[in-house]
């Protein structure tokens, strides 16, 4: 009698989809329509990207990653929508929201709608660049006051160095 051959994977090498070492994984779809859709990353540093043909891909974060996604669409009168969201990815068990195209959710840390706001947040988007500081690593309360102020059409706050300065000096902080 013969033993039958096991073709399984070991218990270790067989993780569930969505994780790598055990870590949680948020999935960004992204896409683009010539001259019709854009759907892509203005800032983020993605752990993977995934081509699936030449107008689709899937940029795949490790949790607390922040990063700004655009959407951009238009018809053949101009532009009929510009969207821009700050979001942060999350561990399974975080308060996660339910947005199109992230799976299985990301934490809205800001939202913009309409050429204006989208432009204004460009703006500060450009603005933390020129300190020589990263967009992502910008502290997430930031970007909700932002998102808070543009919403209430109040005067958008600036980001500074020392700002900066003091979320990296909290974060080594026990």
């Amino acid at each position: 009698m013969t033993t039958p051959v096991s073709t399984a994977l070991p218990l270790s090498s067989a993780l569930p989809v969505g994780r790598a070492g055990g870590v949680p994984l948020t999935r960004f779809a992204l896409a683009y329509i010539d001259q019709r859709f854009d759907l892509y990353l203005r800032f983020g540093d993605p752990a993977r990207i995934i081509r699936f043909d030449r107008w689709r891909r899937c940029a795949v974060f490790t949790p607390n990653a922040v990063l700004c996604r655009i959407r951009w669409q238009a018809n053949d009168y101009g532009t009929i929508r510009w969207q821009l969201m700050v979001m942060q990815a999350c561990m399974s068990m975080d308060g996660a929201q339910r947005i199109p195209g992230v799976q299985p959710g990301a934490r809205l840390l800001l939202h913009a709608e309409g050429e204006q706001s989208v432009r204004a947040v460009l703006e500060c988007i450009d603005a933390i660049e020129a300190l020589g500081i990263t967009p992502a690593t910008a502290s997430p309360a930031y970007w909700c006051t932002l998102g808070n102020r543009l919403a209430a059409r109040l005067p958008l706050p600036e980001y500074s160095a020392e700002r900066h300065a003091a979320r990296l000096a909290g974060r080594v902080l026990p």
